[in-house]
């Protein structure tokens, strides 16, 4: 019984990476609107996609439209312990720097196409991304202090788990603070529990504001296929949760949302009202 079961868990973790296409010969298009983990990319048939890495999140250069990549860029620096927001904003901009200079020779992208909009005007694709020398591109993010260990991950190519290879990246990221690498050597680490606390209470002042959210019940937000932000807009739902909930995609039925961590059946009956699962 115990062999089958290996075998099963075996079978599920091939599925799982069989799900990702590997695409070699790819290059990167440089844009005025990509950063250090969101970038266009030109697959060896001459089409254009932007990528998006999975679990990582460098500083936000960016700060049009709506506020929320200003308060992302906010929540980031308070992340980092940076007190100055242009300080921030230039950690970002060395960010995407890294990321075209590790880019420059053609790499290898894994992907499932999995939809990866964080801001619901702009279409992107969750991938792996393996540089020429073959490193993991999220991996020496982090390891440069160009990112932090944040996001939405999933199996990796080789089959590691995906939480596994979130802790591990966690690892990478205190290693790098402790050195001071990349963005750290900006951090004040006298003012930075004070930061984060900010953010946390923020984040919780924003979620009693809420009420019950801004999302509409005659207007549900559709679990499969909702961007980062529209899943903000439920109530109790942060940003981890999305990110969260993108990562365990697709849903069958509502129910299945009880598998995504920070989501228990109190919670589920809160937000039940404002969902729809489509396309599962």
């Amino acid at each position: 019984m115990k062999r089958l079961l290996i075998l099963a868990c075996g079978m599920m973790a091939g599925i799982a990476s069989a799900q990702l296409k590997e695409i070699t010969g790819c290059r990167m298009e440089p844009t005025d609107w990509s950063d250090g983990d969101s970038f266009q990319v030109v697959f060896p048939d001459g089409k254009k996609q932007t990528i998006r890495l999975y679990g990582v999140d460098c500083i936000e250069m960016h700060v049009t439209g709506d506020d929320s990549n200003a308060r992302r860029l906010r929540d980031q620096r308070r992340y980092f312990g940076i007190a100055d927001i242009l300080t921030a904003k230039s950690a970002g901009e060395a960010a995407k720097t890294e990321t075209a200079r590790l880019l420059k020779n053609p790499f290898t992208v894994h992907t499932a196409f999995a939809d990866g909009r964080g801001d619901g005007r702009f279409g992107r694709i969750y991938a792996f991304v393996r540089v020429a020398d073959g490193r993991d591109l999220s991996e020496v993010l982090v390891s440069g202090g160009h990112a932090r260990a944040f996001g939405v991950a999933r199996q990796l190519p080789d089959g590691t788990p995906g939480d596994e290879w979130q802790e591990h990246l966690k690892d990478l990221e205190l290693t790098a603070a402790r050195a001071g690498l990349g963005a750290w050597k900006h951090t004040d680490w006298q003012k930075l529990p004070d930061f984060r606390k900010e953010a946390r209470d923020e984040i919780a002042e924003i979620a009693e504001a809420r009420g019950e959210g801004k999302a509409e019940e005659n207007a549900p937000v559709d679990v499969n296929k909702a961007a980062r932000d529209q899943l903000m807009t439920l109530p109790g739902v942060g940003e981890k949760t999305a990110n969260d909930i993108i990562g365990s995609r697709p849903f069958q039925k509502i129910d299945d949302l009880l598998r995504v961590p920070g989501i228990g059946p109190a919670k589920l009956e809160k937000i039940r009202p404002f969902l729809t699962v489509t396309g599962g």
